[in-house]
């Protein structure tokens, strides 16, 4: 008799399904890397995204700063840009410091998987971001926006090494911005893509370092 559970009955579901699980616009890259999964899941968690180094990523950075130029305000480069930020309410923030984050911690699964999004307008040549909070971010559905969810997540794969996965996904809330958001990803999808497997490379040599001193 065969006794193998069905997929159906062993498949685990992701938080990344329950942040976002409808979505039109989507990107996953993923990378084998040769140390244990707990070793990369901390890599992953611990990641900066300013350690990433990409033409992409610096003008993605210089955007950052154009409402400050027009302004004629200093540009403030934040001293780290790390995914365990936005789970881990740093000492002494306020309010303001929250709102003007527009990345928000959707969900973490310890040593498999962590799960972040934001909401914006990101067609426009300054990007137009929404602050909304964790527990509202599946329900939102105001006209005009898109809805970004990213994850990472951290697969056994045979013995040492793992299987690491960083996946973005994008709904938009109405098909005027759907169709907006599809001329902007039909141009940025490709450095989207360097842009995830920069984050993965980062990852990696991270991991095999830990992996070592272990």
């Amino acid at each position: 008799m065969n006794t193998r559970p069905s997929p159906a009955a062993t498949a685990e579901s992701l938080l990344l399904d329950a942040a976002l699980p409808e979505f039109r616009f989507s990107r996953l890259e993923c990378a084998v890397i040769a140390a244990a999964p707990d070793v990369v899941y901390r890599a992953a968690r611990d990641l900066d995204m300013l350690s990433i180094h990409s033409p992409l990523f610096d003008a993605v950075m210089w955007a950052r700063g154009v409402p400050d130029r027009l302004r004629r305000r200093p540009v403030v480069t934040p001293p780290s840009m790390r995914v365990s930020d936005l789970f881990e309410t740093a000492a002494g923030s306020d309010q303001g410091d929250l709102e003007a984050q527009p990345w928000v911690a959707l969900g973490e699964r310890s040593g498999r998987e962590i799960v972040f999004g934001a909401v914006g307008k990101v067609w426009k040549p300054v990007i137009e971001w929404r602050r909304v909070e964790p527990g509202d971010f599946a329900g939102f559905e105001e006209p005009g926006w898109a809805k970004m969810a990213a994850a990472f997540v951290v697969h056994p794969y045979g013995e040492r090494r793992s299987l690491l996965t960083y996946e973005a996904r994008t709904a938009c809330t109405d098909p005027a911005s759907t169709t907006r958001f599809g001329r902007y990803w039909t141009l940025v999808s490709p450095g989207v893509g360097i842009v995830l497997r920069g984050a993965l490379r980062t990852i990696e040599a991270a991991s095999e370092a830990g992996e070592r001193s272990t």
